[in-house]
């Protein structure tokens, strides 16, 4: 049995622990209050760009007439022999089961996808993503080849991919979620939606946390490419929280200030929703054709960018709850240890007592 010197060492430990805890709970709840006003800056432009594609659908063809091709190769379907997977986990840890969730899911939709027979390429986004990735698939092997022509005067540089594994990794991007920045995520679109033209991949879904609000929040296998209908998000996967999940994160918002209801739509989202729904006639200076091939990259973007706004608060708003329950344990094994304490105490005190008394009856 631990001495009473013993306990309070530990006491003393575990209420270091509780401040920290508490420190980092209070941290967390006000990075998910800012992550939450930049994903509700971030809508009237996502759904201002796809009332303009859907006004364009609309008013023409999507359809080439003379060629009889779609207008855009993004909105092309094809068999799925070869899909990319964005896995979007945390930056840091002390989550909760966070990251190991959204690793499960990846695991678990990429299992189901090479039991198909299909080749699956990874693209890890944020440090987690990163090491939980890297640990389980290899890497993409690529051979870089060079060609000399006209007396060497000319060269001609042509990278091949060596595919080794059916699984296989081919882009880390672990910085991505320090701080989510459009240009950034603009070149990862870009990347993905060349290699969907080119046909080096035929499908594109992306793993992450769909976040509402701190009670309303699910994990989520998104297909991004191809485009089948605009505006609205084609769920393959969803895990929603557990009554016990809601409660323990109700719980950490309440006692941080945070809301927990979603947040009504501004003014200028309410506009943005009504933009180009008018039933009347527009007249577009450029082809369609054209129109398209601007419009959807950047409406691809704006749908990435969208989700990586809400994982980072929704890593938030678990790191919140995560630390809520910490220091919530903290506090009961304070008072058990403090019990603990008082009883070992209590038992050197009587003890005395008794050798005292006994001392003096021997007398």
């Amino acid at each position: 049995m631990a001495n009473v010197l013993d306990l309070r060492r530990r006491i003393r430990s575990v209420k270091n622990t509780r401040q920290i805890t508490k420190a980092m709970k209070m941290v967390s709840a006000a990075k998910l209050r800012r992550a939450q006003e930049r994903a509700l800056q971030a809508r009237p432009y996502a759904q201002m760009i796809s009332n303009v594609l859907e006004s364009l659908m609309r008013r023409s063809d999507i359809y080439n007439e003379e060629t009889g091709d779609v207008r855009h190769p993004l909105l092309v379907e094809r068999e799925e022999k070869n899909v990319l997977v964005v896995v979007v986990a945390g930056d840091k840890g002390f989550a909760g089961a966070f990251n190991s969730n959204i690793t499960k899911a990846a695991h678990s939709f990429i299992s189901q996808r090479q039991a198909a027979g299909q080749n699956v390429d990874i693209e890890s986004v944020g440090r987690k993503a990163r090491d939980l990735v890297a640990k389980r698939y290899p890497a993409a092997v690529y051979q870089k080849t060079e060609e000399h022509y006209d007396n060497e005067l000319s060269t001609h540089f042509e990278v091949t991919r060596q595919r080794s594994a059916p699984v296989e990794t081919t882009g880390e991007h672990p910085t991505l979620l320090n701080k989510v920045h459009i240009d950034e995520v603009s070149h990862l679109a870009h990347t993905i939606t060349e290699r969907y033209t080119r046909e080096e991949i035929d499908s594109v879904y992306i793993v992450y946390n769909e976040f509402k609000s701190v009670i309303a929040q699910r994990l989520v296998v998104e297909k991004l490419l191809p485009i089948r209908k605009l505006g609205s998000h084609e769920i393959t996967v969803a895990e929603e929280m557990t009554e016990e999940q809601r409660e323990a994160a109700a719980h950490a918002a309440r006692t941080s200030g945070v809301s927990l209801g979603e947040t009504e739509d501004s003014v200028i989202e309410s506009e943005a929703k009504k933009f180009g729904t008018a039933e009347v006639d527009y007249i577009f200076d450029q082809q369609p054709e054209k129109l398209f091939r601007n419009l959807m990259p950047r409406y691809v973007t704006t749908q990435l960018f969208h989700a990586l706004l809400e994982s980072v608060a929704a890593e938030h708003a678990a790191r919140m709850t995560a630390m809520d329950s910490a220091t919530n344990n903290a506090g009961d094994m304070i008072d058990a240890l403090s019990l603990e304490m008082n009883r070992v105490r209590q038992a050197a005190i009587t003890k005395e007592i008794i050798e005292i008394v006994s001392g003096a009856a021997a007398l």
